[in-house]
C-alpha cells in the first residue's frame, strides 16, 4: 500500500513538473508580446491579418498567421532594434503542434494595425 501511494505521488509530481515549463513559456511569450507593443512602429506600417477568437481547430492556423505577421513588424526607432530583434527571435521559437482541421487561412482574417495585431496575439496567448 505504501508503495502504491509513493508511486502515485511521484506520478503526480512528474505530471505537474511537465506542465510547469509550458506555462512559464506561455507567460514569457505573453510578456515579450507586451514589450513589443511599446517598440513597434504603428504609423506608416502596413496592416496585418489578425486572427480573432479562432475556433479550437484553427489555433494552429492562428499561431502561424501571427508568426508570419511578426516578421513584417518594424521597430519604432533604431535604438530599439536590438531588443526588438531579440523579442522577434524569441517569438519565432514558439510552436504550436496541433494542426487540427481548419478551413480558414491567414488572408481570411481582417487586417489591423501592428499594435492591434499584437493585442490580438496577446489575447490568444492568454
Amino acid at each position: 500500500m505504501k508503495r502504491m501511494i509513493i508511486f502515485c505521488m511521484l506520478f503526480f509530481c512528474m505530471v505537474l513538473t511537465e506542465a510547469l515549463p509550458r506555462t512559464v513559456k506561455y507567460k514569457q511569450i505573453l510578456k515579450t508580446i507586451e514589450q513589443l507593443e511599446t517598440m513597434v512602429k504603428d504609423k506608416g506600417a502596413g496592416l496585418l491579418h489578425t486572427p480573432e477568437n479562432p475556433v479550437e481547430g484553427c489555433l494552429y492556423t492562428a499561431v502561424t498567421c501571427f508568426k508570419k505577421g511578426i516578421q513584417k513588424l518594424q521597430p519604432l526607432s533604431s535604438q530599439d532594434k536590438k531588443d526588438f530583434n531579440k523579442a522577434i527571435r524569441l517569438i519565432n521559437k514558439f510552436t504550436y503542434r496541433d494542426p487540427g482541421e481548419c478551413e480558414s487561412t491567414c488572408e481570411s482574417y481582417e487586417k489591423k494595425t501592428p499594435k492591434e495585431f499584437l493585442k490580438g496575439f496577446a489575447n490568444l496567448m492568454k
